[in-house]
């Protein structure tokens, strides 16, 4: 029994040893399976841990509902914090940083040559089209759902019960010529899931399973569907603070991780860089001028690209109502995650260019 007891704690003594030496080692990621993927974490800066101490307190004292945040440099965590009821291991809804994840399941698809940018919209729901459809209907592409040029003037509502969401689309007049005007469009997004299931047979979440939330360990993700069955696309995703910084990190990698290319890099690219003229959802093309909104002082105005927004500070993000985002910085090979529950989320990244960004 004593032989056995000196086995036993030896042995326990060389695991803790090799667990220390591959924390010391490993790079952003443990070996790609799920359960085993995590992201290292070092210890933070002294800047970086002043600069944290005082955008919480700002945070406090502009009574901005902060759940989480989380600070990436090369690949490493440098700082994480929870609050106000955020948990580690609670998923936080995501509200329309969902449309980021839906845009990754288009560029797989068209990586494997399932969809094109330049596919017609019409051409996926021929029996759901109305009786006429207008000329300009006709001409919405792949590409101008992504970029929220479909040539709506306002969003379509889903709140028509008597029928189906994708025929309510489709119903909703388009009065200006694709690729000309920006209006922000949740529904739109709903369409490229629909499109996403209409060629793959599965839904976005069923899709993005072994190509994107397999390879970045990001375990059971849970999706809202519309009563036909759809993952909506636009909102409706639950995932982690840790799973929303996979994804920057996979961005800012170019959709590279662990040594293989989970996304396609020229899609990322594309994904991330301004392709339109862009404004929130609050205000109208036609009226940015008189709203004040600048590129000096606004992070609305910045350009969109394919659901993704620009930023200042060269940066962009996932970006979802009550204070969800994922912040890409690629001139300091860095990503900041928050999670939240407030109004004023400009209020939210003016904390982060003011207190985060000096110390990168």
């Amino acid at each position: 029994m004593k032989h056995s007891a000196c086995r036993y704690g030896l042995s326990v003594l060389l695991s803790l040893c090799c667990l220390c030496c591959n924390a010391e080692t490993h790079d952003l990621l443990q070996p790609s399976t799920a359960k085993a993927v995590s992201l290292k974490r070092t210890k933070p800066k002294g800047c970086l841990q002043t600069a944290m101490e005082a955008y919480l307190k700002d945070a406090r004292e502009q009574e901005l509902n902060i759940q989480s945040v989380m600070v990436l440099q090369h690949g490493k965590v440098l700082y994480e914090k929870w609050l106000n009821g955020g948990e580690p291991q609670l998923p936080h809804v995501l509200n329309s940083v969902s449309k980021t994840f839906t845009s990754a399941a288009v560029g797989l698809a068209i990586s494997e040559g399932l969809l094109s940018l330049d596919d017609k919209l019409v051409s996926f729901f021929p029996d759901d089209l109305p009786p006429s459809p207008s000329e300009n209907l006709q001409k919405v592409t792949i590409r101008h759902l992504l970029t929220m040029n479909c040539g709506h003037d306002s969003e379509p509502s889903r709140r028509n019960d008597t029928d189906t969401w994708v025929r309510t689309f489709l119903s909703w007049p388009v009065q200006h010529e694709p690729g000309t005007y920006y209006c922000y469009n949740s529904m739109g997004t709903y369409m490229l899931s629909a499109i996403v299931q209409k060629v793959t047979g599965q839904k976005v979440v069923d899709y993005l399973q072994p190509r994107l939330f397999d390879p970045l360990g990001i375990e059971a993700p849970r999706w809202d569907e519309s009563p036909q069955g759809i993952n909506c696309g636009g909102w409706g995703l639950y995932l982690k603070t840790e799973d929303l910084a996979k994804m920057g990190q996979l961005l800012l990698q170019k959709g590279k991780w662990n040594g293989k290319q989970v996304l396609p890099e020229s899609y990322v690219t594309e994904a991330t860089r301004a392709q339109v003229p862009c404004q929130p959802s609050w205000v109208r093309a036609d009226k940015v001028a008189e709203s004040g909104l600048t590129p000096e002082n606004s992070d609305w105005v910045q350009g969109y690209g394919y659901q993704v927004w620009r930023c200042r500070h060269n940066a962009f993000r996932a970006d979802g109502a009550g204070g969800q985002y994922i912040i890409v910085i690629p001139e300091k090979d860095a990503v900041i995650i928050n999670t939240a529950d407030l109004r004023d989320m400009q209020a939210e990244l003016n904390l982060v260019w003011d207190h985060i960004l000096p110390c990168l």
